[in-house]
């Protein structure tokens, strides 16, 4: 007996089962014994709530919510339940529910240090600022501990944040959190680093720069020492917003005078001489220079400065790379400035040498020369070039034309050059065959190069992948030029680097590109999936997914590309409350304001809209009509054409542009015009898509029976405001056609590897925009046609056979931008069309819209036609003469199923060439080419007919769906 210490509550060994049955996933376990519980005790709340776990997760929805409010209503106070209604409400996407649950608990125990907190944090969760205020100051009154109060203090500040108006949040929020720290700081109680980082945060806020610099160099400031110079960087942030530039000298001299590799300070230090220069600020006599001592103010004592640390430097074990760039850096500001005294620290063609030759096996080394080669001249390059080549070590061997190098320190100095001539434009001045002879070269010290990594493992990268990317580069550089053979050697080359060193990512990344630049999307899923983006990465890289997979026929890729985007997007909601919980218990205030400007930022993301708007035109695209109605489909995407959830005006677009590697010269590269660009283009196209959509969602909204035309109820069912609404997305998708159209007039080209061009110039041309905008007013007429009747409307009527006539040529036109062979053979090289492609995948859309209306034409029709025949039967005559508009619509269907089964056998014309296509029969005769590279050669040509095979089978599939939908429309 004495054993048994610690009494267990018998409800825990109860409930024990049910809690190991939901850990392991048995959830219909765990509601089966969570009934048997039940039937012996009655009210165990929590078993209750366990169950609705179960059914919540069994995808039971609404049983889990009833059973879960009814324990909710009886406001239990027992751990169990509320941890369990904690959890069930998460996984329910409703954290406001858990805050009326602890508000009840805290109600009945009002001493509850537990309960208090739980019922902050469930505020925390859905941003409710000022109800945590009050909860923080009823916690610091039950137990009165600092962070309880700070946390109080911390939400005001987030009040003052997110309020809308700035004045009230500089006059009455942070003020008021101002006076409660200086309370505490009044009667000394300030004990924790994070209460005067939050001290120092307010101040800064409310621009009291002097008051928040005092702090930091005060007592106070003695408790900043979790991050490295802490207090020297704020009172450095603070200094520049004084504008006290010889206090932000002399710290940064005295700084550097510690650490003469902090790349920062030398930064600070500059802009501050020059700052004091242009004052021409002089130290005051008899007084110390500044607060932080001595004060340089002039070019002689900035230049005496660097020598003086290039010489410590030169004392040092380990050789630092700060002060040699710093007096490349102060030519740069020097020569900007018109200054003629740059002479007085040395030739920079000289400088960049002798840095190369310090540090030219470090790969660091062309990035940190790579922002100063606009100090050369640029007829000096090829000299400059000449001069690095001269000092590395490369040795002639028997077997081989080229030096090469014995060891890897000399691989990395001459991969360096490499990297230095193409940015230069060296390479870009070559012409064809110069630059066959460099991918060449290239090649073999890449092969060469392999023997140096024979010992590295799968997830390191080769010593010399570098070569391989810019030899790419170059044959990319022809592809351009015109030389079509070129890309086949960029994706046969990139296959071998990748078999060599499978994870390099810039492989993966360039291989993406080529591959979808060529329409083969199938290897690229694999590629992406390898690359294993992580959360924030599938918003930076993950266009380069999304924008193809639909557009190029793999509609279960795309689905699943959409869903991997999407997850991210909709847990970065949850995520994020539980960061800024966490912020809260560690008191890492600072962070707060960073994780909510981050879910702003990631809430607003053009790539999330685009998503968004794709995957529900994709579902649409999939199952409407096909395996659910579409007002099925809709509804189950709470899709509403009222409705535009898109930020318009704070879209941000977070895509990494520059995350594919570069070497080109600043002309070449990707400029700011072209971020800019691009993200118009993105955002016009995305306004005509999500355009499309709600039109799509309004057309079940008008399929509800109509009151006559003379009715006074019209306005009230509200059916002709929803005619209205449609009227209105149609003008506003004119407009947005008509901006598309004029952007496109610009004939923007981005550079190859900069961003993707959006499907909007596509759309345009080959006819599908002008059928989808003449199908949405075909429903306003034949809407028309409903209200009026059949009797007197002739002319409607009239108006609506020509629109049938006239979009089955359209539809006709569409299908004729779609013929044509896929990949050809041409002089031995094989040609793709993705382009085709991409119309063929409009078709399938427009087909499908076109599908919709007539959906909605048949709704409309059947019952006119079934009144005429009760009119018939009536008067018995025999020739009750049937209106036009019903011969029209089924000469229309009609027309549809044969166009469309005229497209099916064209896909399987399609399938039947691609399938017979021999590509091994491709003479691979270019002389170019290795016996190891035809290997790969034959696998990359594979793999591009493998995927149009898979792609025009897809899409074929699709058709075929439709096909059986258009069957069914006989009235």
């Amino acid at each position: 007996m004495a054993a048994r210490g610690h009494v267990q509550d018998p409800n825990d060994r109860r409930l024990r089962p049910i809690y190991d049955y939901l850990d392991n996933g048995n959830n219909k376990m765990a509601i089966q014994q969570a009934d048997k519980l039940l039937k012996k005790h009655k009210d165990l709340h929590c078993a209750k709530v366990l169950k609705a776990i179960g059914l919540q997760r069994t995808g039971k929805q609404d049983e889990a919510y009833t059973l879960a409010q009814e324990v909710a209503a009886l406001e239990p106070t027992d751990d169990n339940s509320l941890q369990a209604l904690t959890i069930l409400y998460r996984e329910m996407h409703r954290p406001e529910l858990v805050t009326k649950l602890y508000e009840a608990a805290v109600k009945k125990v009002p001493n509850s240090e537990e309960y208090h907190s739980h019922l902050f944090m469930a505020y925390a969760r859905v941003g409710e600022y000022k109800k945590m205020q009050q909860a923080g100051m009823a916690l610091y009154k039950i137990v009165p501990k600092n962070p309880y109060y700070f946390w109080s203090v911390m939400s005001l500040i987030m009040q003052s944040i997110s309020a809308q108006d700035e004045n009230l949040s500089k006059t009455m929020f942070l003020p008021l959190a101002e006076r409660m720290v200086e309370k505490m700081v009044k009667e000394d109680k300030i004990e924790a680093e994070a209460e005067v980082e939050l001290y120092y945060m307010i101040l800064e806020r409310l621009e009291k720069y002097k008051e928040a610099l005092d702090v930091v160099r005060g007592k106070l400031g003695e408790k900043l020492t979790s991050e490295l110079q802490s207090r020297e960087n704020k009172c450095m942030a603070m200094y520049k917003k004084l504008c006290r530039w010889p206090e932000c000298n002399a710290l940064s001299r005295r700084l550097l005078l510690k650490n003469s590799d902090d790349w920062q300070f030398y930064i600070t230090y500059f802009d501050s001489v020059f700052q004091l220069i242009d004052e021409s600020w002089t130290p005051p006599p008899e007084e110390e220079h500044s607060l932080e001592g001595e004060v340089h103010y002039t070019v002689e004592q900035a230049v005496k400065f660097i020598e003086e640390r290039i010489t410590e430097e030169s004392k040092s074990s380990r050789p630092l790379r700060g002060p040699y760039l710093a007096k490349l850096e102060l030519i740069r500001r020097l020569r900007y400035r018109g200054c003629n005294d740059e002479y007085k620290l040395g030739d920079p063609e000289e400088l960049m040498f002798q840095y190369f030759r310090k540090f030219g096996d470090k790969p660091c080394c062309f990035t940190d020369l790579k922002v100063f080669v606009d100090l050369l001249p640029s007829s000096q390059y090829i000299k400059f070039i000449s001069q690095l080549l001269e000092v590395i070590p490369l040795s002639a061997t028997a077997e081989s034309e080229i030096a090469l190098p014995a060891d890897i320190k000399a691989l990395q100095q001459h991969l360096c050059v490499v990297q230095l001539s193409r940015l230069l434009g060296i390479y870009h001045a070559m012409d064809k065959k110069q630059k066959l002879t460099v991918v060449r070269e290239l090649m073999l010290r890449y092969r060469h190069g392999l023997e140096f990594g024979k010992s590295c493992l799968k997830t390191e990268l080769q010593f010399s992948d570098y070569y391989c990317l810019l030899a790419v580069h170059l044959l990319l550089d022809l592809w351009l030029e015109g030389e079509e053979s070129a890309v086949w050697q960029c994706l046969t080359l990139l296959e071998e680097g990748l078999s060599h060193s499978p994870s390099n990512a810039q492989f993966k990344l360039l291989l993406i590109r080529i591959y979808c630049r060529l329409g083969a999307f199938e290897p690229v899923a694999e590629l992406y999936s390898s690359l294993d983006a992580k959360h924030i990465q599938h918003d930076t890289i993950g266009y380069l997914l999304t924008r193809y997979a639909e557009s190029l026929g793999h509609y279960a890729a795309a689905s699943q590309s959409c869903n991997f985007a999407l997850r991210f997007f909709h847990s970065n909601q949850k995520d994020t409350s539980e960061y800024i919980i966490q912020a809260y218990k560690y008191g890492a205030f600072e962070k707060i304001p960073e994780f909510i400007a981050f879910r702003n930022r990631l809430n607003s993301s053009l790539h999330f809209a685009q998503v968004r708007t794709e995957r529900m035109l994709l579902d649409l695209l999939l199952e409407a009509n096909i395996s659910t109605s579409l007002e099925e489909s809709i509804k189950s995407m709470s899709l509403s054409p009222e409705e535009d959830d898109i930020p318009w005006k704070d879209l941000r677009d977070n895509r990494d542009l520059t995350v594919l590697f570069n070497w080109d010269p600043k002309d070449r590269d990707i400029s700011e015009e072209h971020r800019k660009l691009s993200l118009e283009e993105e955002t016009m196209w995305l306004r005509i898509r999500s355009l499309t959509l709600r039109l799509v969602s309004g057309l079940p909204t008008l399929s509800h029976t109509i009151q006559p035309k003379n009715s006074e109820k019209t306005a009230e069912n509200g059916v002709s405001s929803k005619i209205d609404t449609i009227r209105s997305l149609l003008q506003q998708l004119e407009a947005a056609v008509d901006s598309g159209k004029k952007f496109l007039e610009q004939n923007i080209q981005y550079p190859v590897l900069g961003p993707p061009p959006t499907r909007m110039a596509g759309f345009f041309s080959n006819g599908s925009c002008q059928c989808q905008t003449s199908l949405f007013y075909l429903v306003s007429d034949i809407y028309e046609l409903d209200t009026n009747g059949l009797e007197d409307s002739a002319e409607i009527q009239e108006r609506i056979g020509n629109s049938f006539k006239s979009l089955v040529d359209r539809l006709t036109d569409l299908f004729n931008k779609c013929k044509g062979d896929l990949i050809e053979v041409r002089d031995g090289t094989l040609k793709t069309h993705p382009n085709l492609l991409e119309n063929l995948v409009f078709f399938v859309e427009t087909i499908s819209i076109a599908l919709w209306v007539s959906s909605y034409c048949d709704s409309v029709l059947r019952p006119f036609k079934s009144n005429l025949q009760k009119k018939k039967k009536k008067k018995k005559e025999s020739s009750v003469a049937m209106p036009p508009v019903f011969t029209h619509f089924l000469d229309y269907v009609t027309e549809l199923q044969t166009l469309t089964s005229n497209v099916i056998d064209h896909i399987k014309g399609l399938e039947i060439i691609l399938t017979a296509l021999k590509l091994e029969d491709l003479s691979l005769k270019d002389a170019l080419l290795l016996q190891e590279e035809k290997k790969f050669t034959k696998t990359v040509q594979g793999k591009v007919q493998s995927s149009y095979h898979h792609s025009v089978q897809e899409i074929g599939e699709l058709l075929k769906k439709r096909l059986d939908t258009i069957k069914k429309l006989k009235i």
